[in-house]
């Protein structure tokens, strides 16, 4: 299995595989821990196949990226997303060395490490593309189950503040005191 069915899911931990659509969304099973979780379309959902990653001429797809990382280490593990700063970036510098310093941020390098080393334990390391008959069918299943396309690195989300008033004073929710 390639890219195309693992998942980042902003809010929750490591990567996630995509198993089945639901009503509502799909059903996706945690690479960490094995647990499954129905995922709506109220989550933010990034496909690894559709991230790519800011550099000073292009962007470069993570596919391209994880593959260098796991020429680099010879198919092995990476260094650990927990390391200093300093030392992430040098490590990202040798993968990658004309990143856009200004876009692609020390969160970013740690999320794409860690992602690496999630993959390589679970031994889920064809980086290759696929056919295109199969980049096909999997943009069809994909679009039918809600998952989102990113062409940036992994996105910060802003929270949503919604302005309807619940019944409480003219408060929106996000000025409530809990």
């Amino acid at each position: 299995m390639g890219l195309e069915k693992i998942l980042s899911i902003s809010g929750k931990p490591g990567l996630y595989e995509l198993k089945t659509q639901t009503r509502s969304g799909f059903l996706a099973e945690s690479l960490l821990d094995g647990k499954k979780i129905s995922v709506s379309a109220h989550h933010n959902v990034s496909l690894l196949s559709e991230i790519a990653i800011y550099t000073l001429t292009e962007e470069v797809p993570l596919r391209q990226i994880m593959q260098k990382i796991k020429n680099k280490e010879n198919g092995g593990k990476a260094i650990s997303h927990k390391e200093d700063k300093l030392k992430l970036e040098e490590y990202f510098f040798e993968i990658l060395p004309d990143y856009d310093e200004d876009r692609v941020y020390i969160s970013d390098i740690k999320k794409i490490i860690q992602w690496y080393n999630i993959l390589n334990e679970k031994d889920l390391m064809d980086f290759s593309e696929p056919t295109e008959e199969e980049a096909q069918e999997i943009v069809k299943q994909t679009e039918a189950k809600g998952a989102t396309n990113k062409a940036v690195p992994v996105e910060k989300s802003t929270p949503k503040v919604s302005n309807t008033k619940k019944g409480g004073g003219g408060k929106t929710p996000a000025s409530r005191k809990s």
